[in-house]
Order: structure tokens, then C-alpha cells, then sequence
């Protein structure tokens, strides 16, 4: 179908919110189309963003420690440069760029490049170097996942967003499992060839994968809903009134002047939603941080070698079947904080259980339950802020990558709960992960009863809310 002409198309805007029709035949078929475009690419481009991140677990298990000679404290450093000082300080900055750039150009951008820095990690001859080389690592990698998060959020109604993100983020689960099943090829095939050790291969396979992958995605990614050229003009009108409808402020292309990025800045550190999530998401990724320690946990189960990389699948698969279930069944029901709740509780239970019992195989079936239940309750946490601080969008970029940035310095701490001087119960690490998903169980439905108490002002409060009363507590009940 031939675009309309410009002065039909402007007519068209006037009134725009009149006109549009939810849930229209147009709009499923527009957001079909988008959905084949973004969640394949996104999705492959976060398994290449794991598998570069989480490698670290598996090469150090299969020879890196021995080889480079480090102990458990300077292996948690090696986490810690990543994982907290790069991310949170720029995370922040990057979404901000973001908000101002083609998205399909950037993300992919920063795959290539952090592909490039992951293959170095095999050239490093000390921990030093390891530390200092993942701390380039991070600071590419750091806008990557506020990014993705912030960019779904500018396609996708506020109860379309955790079905879409739950498929993007079983890239988690899916690349740790066939993490595992690399590693054990890689390291017990190629170990030794060309005078390289087995981990080294590992890491500089999957950081030329990475780049490789980064080359091809700007092709398949929209920009945003009114700059992208292969949408119709029909689609583009469809795209930005249906998330307008939705209450949730759009990036470009809503005649609606967006405040600067220091404005926006200040509108977030004074919103006391911001500050609620942080807490929420440091402690949710907080637990997630035995993700890094699973090889070693299996290991402790009596698994050696090869075989103790391939226990970690089943592990990831269980996580796999967690994110799609929590996630799909929130969207579903139009609710956020009781599944978040409902997630980090499983998580807390299978804990207590796996410290508690003998047996080893029933620790090995909860361990499966507990990394479950956090991977569901991290995306679930995280899409909240986008639900809550939906408008306008540069200031919901902004929270998504505090919150996210803040809420990764958690493994300052998360990173040294699982010292080799534990084990093999690992009481300290199984003990405070298990508090803090109880206490995100909690502040979940204290956030609820907040968000129901004090409402944030709605986008289209002033303009709709007359004429439309039934939308405003349907807006309210969006928590």
C-alpha cells in the first residue's frame, strides 16, 4: 500500500486521538510486523551480550584459575569491575545517547564492540589484565540492557512489554545453558591447539561471535515508530497513537517537546517510584549473581570436568520455562507485583530447601527452581519502571537506566557471597540471597499499595480523563 500524501496524512493527525481505534485489524498486523523484526534481533543480540559476560564462570572453572593463578576473592574483583563500577556509571549517559540516535545503529554498534573487547580476554596473561580488559567490557556493554529495555518500551503497550521481554530475556537462560554445552566442546576439544588453552578459545570464539552477529542486526531493527522508513505512514500514525492511548509518552513524532536530558535527570531523582525500584532491582540482581557461581555450585554436587559443564543446562532450561511462565501469565493478568512477589517467594523456598536437605539430587532440582524464580522476578522488576514512569520518554529512559545501572551495583556485595571457603554447603551465599528475595517478595507489595495510594498524574490526564473517566482507573490498576 501506497503512503497517503502529506496534507491527507496531516489532516488525519487532527483529532488523532478520536480516530484511533484500539485493538483495530491495522494495528495487530503493525504490531505483528514489528514483533518479526525486533524480538529475533534483540533476542540474538543478548545471547551474544551473555554469553561474552557469563563466560567468565565457565572459563574459570575450566583452567583460567589454575592458569592464571587467582584466588576466589580477586575472581569476585574480576565480576565486580564488570558488573558494578562500569555499569553504573555509564548506563546513564548511554541511554541518554540513545534517545537522540538511530537505536537499529547503536545497539548493533556496541555488539561489535564489545565482541572485539571479549575476544581480547583471551590474550590476558594476569587476573590484572583480565579485570582491567572486563572493565572495557562493561562500560560498552553497560547501555545495552537499558537500552533494549527503553527501546521495547517505545513499540509496546505497557501489557504487551513482558511477553515480548520475557522471550527477549530467555537469551539469559538459553545462552547459559548452551554456554555450557560450548564450554565443554570448546574446552575439551580445543584445548591445547595452536599452544592456546581451552578457555582461551572459548572467550575469543564467542567474542568474534558477538561482532559478527553486531554486523547484520542494524538491517532487521526498526528506529523508532515515526523515523522508521519502512513503515507506512499509516503504520507510523497507528504506532504512535496506540502507545499515547496507552498513556506512555513516545520518542519523536508526538508534537509534545521533550524536556533536556538534565530536566529529565531531575524529574527522575525526585521521583520516589525511582528509588523504590532501585531497592527492588538491587536485590533482585543482587540474587542473580549465582549465576557466575553455578558451574562451581553443580561442581560441589559431586560433577566433574566436562560432564560438570553440561549439568549446568538443565538449570538454565528451568529458568527458561520460569521467565516465559511468570512473565507471559503478568502480561496476561495486567499485573506486575504479584508476580514478582510469587517469583522471588519460589526463589526463597527452593533456597532453604537446597541448604537444608542432603540429597543431592533434590539440592540439584531446587537449585533449578531458585535460579528460576529470580530470572523471572529480575525482568518483571525491571519492566515496572517503564509501566510506571511511562511519560514522557526521555525521562522514562532515564529511570529505566538508574534503576538498571543502581540495581547492578548490587554485586559490589553479590559478587563476594559465594567465597570458596564456604563450601561445599555455601550457607553464607544461599543464606543472604534467600533474604534478599524475600525482602523484594515484600517491598513488591508495598509498591503495589503505594502506587494505588499515590497515582501518578497520566499522560493523557488532562485531555481525556473528562470525557473518558473509566480510563483513568484503568490506568490506576496498571501496577
Amino acid at each position: 500500500m501506497s503512503p497517503k500524501p502529506e496534507q491527507e496524512w496531516r489532516e488525519e493527525f487532527t483529532g488523532a486521538m478520536d480516530k484511533y481505534q484500539p485493538g483495530s485489524e491495522a494495528e495487530r498486523k503493525l504490531v505483528r510486523k514489528i514483533d518479526m523484526r525486533i524480538v529475533p534481533a534483540i533476542w540474538l543480540l543478548y545471547v551474544m551480550s551473555y554469553l561474552d559476560r557469563a563466560n567468565i564462570g565457565n572459563a574459570e572453572s575450566g583452567g583460567m584459575q589454575a592458569d592464571l593463578g587467582f584466588d576466589s576473592n580477586q575472581y569476585s574483583i574480576l565480576l565486580l569491575t564488570f558488573l558494578c563500577i562500569s555499569y553504573v556509571i555509564f548506563e546513564v549517559p548511554s541511554n541518554m545517547l540513545l534517545t537522540k540516535v538511530r537505536p537499529s545503529l547503536y545497539l548493533s554498534a556496541i555488539c561489535v564492540l564489545w565482541g572485539g573487547v571479549a575476544a581480547v580476554l583471551a590474550a590476558c596473561k594476569s587476573w590484572q589484565q583480565l579485570a582491567g580488559v572486563r572493565f572495557c567490557l562493561g562500560v560498552i556493554e553497560a547501555g545495552f540492557a537499558p537500552g533494549v529495555a527503553f527501546y521495547l518500551s517505545s513499540w509496546y503497550k505497557r501489557h504487551e512489554l513482558a511477553k515480548r521481554y520475557s522471550i527477549y530475556y530467555t537469551a539469559t537462560a538459553i545462552s547459559g545453558a548452551f554456554s555450557g554445552l560450548l564450554a565443554g566442546v570448546i574446552i575439551e576439544h580445543l584445548d591445547g591447539a595452536r599452544g592456546l588453552a581451552g578457555w582461551r578459545w572459548l572467550l575469543l570464539i564467542e567474542g568474534i561471535g558477538a561482532s559478527t552477529v553486531g554486523c547484520f542486526t542494524w538491517l532487521i531493527l526498526p528506529d523508532w515508530p515515526s523515523t522508521t522508513p519502512w513503515l507506512t505512514e499509516e503504520e507510523k500514525f497507528i504506532a504512535i497513537q496506540r502507545l499515547a492511548y496507552d498513556g506512555i509518552g513516545t520518542n519523536g513524532g508526538s508534537g509534545v517537546a521533550e524536556p533536556t536530558h538534565g530536566e529529565a535527570f531531575k524529574m527522575v531523582l525526585g521521583d520516589w517510584r525511582t528509588w523504590m525500584l532501585v531497592v527492588m532491582y538491587m536485590l533482585a540482581t543482587g540474587s542473580q549473581t549465582i549465576q557466575y557461581f553455578i558451574p562451581t555450585l553443580v561442581g560441589q554436587l559431586g560433577y566433574t570436568g566436562t560432564m560438570k559443564q553440561f549439568m549446568t543446562i538443565p538449570i538454565y532450561v528451568v529458568a527458561l520455562v520460569g521467565i516465559l511462565g511468570f512473565c507471559f501469565i503478568s502480561d496476561i493478568r495486567k499485573e506486575r507485583g504479584n508476580y514478582v512477589t510469587a517469583a522471588a517467594c519460589l526463589s526463597g523456598i527452593s533456597f532453604i530447601i537446597t541448604v537444608a536437605v542432603d540429597d543431592k539430587k533434590v539440592k540439584y532440582v531446587f537449585l533449578c527452581f531458585a535460579v528460576a524464580g529470580i530470572y523471572a522476578a529480575c525482568p518483571l522488576t525491571l519492566l515496572w519502571v517503564s509501566s510506571i514512569i511511562d511519560h514522557p520518554a526521555e525521562k522514562r529512559a532515564v529511570a529505566i537506566a538508574l534503576v538498571n545501572g543502581l540495581g547492578n551495583s548490587a554485586s559490589i556485595y553479590g559478587s563476594f557471597l559465594w567465597p570458596s571457603t564456604t563450601g561445599p554447603r555455601y550457607v553464607q551465599g544461599f543464606a543472604v540471597t534467600t533474604v534478599f528475595v524475600f525482602m523484594l517478595a515484600i517491598l513488591a507489595q508495598v509498591n503495589k499499595f503505594l502506587l494505588h495510594k499515590f497515582p501518578a498524574v497520566g499522560l493523557n490526564d488532562n485531555k481525556h480523563y473528562e470525557e473518558q473517566p473509566e480510563k483513568q482507573s484503568e490506568t490506576n490498576s496498571k501496577v
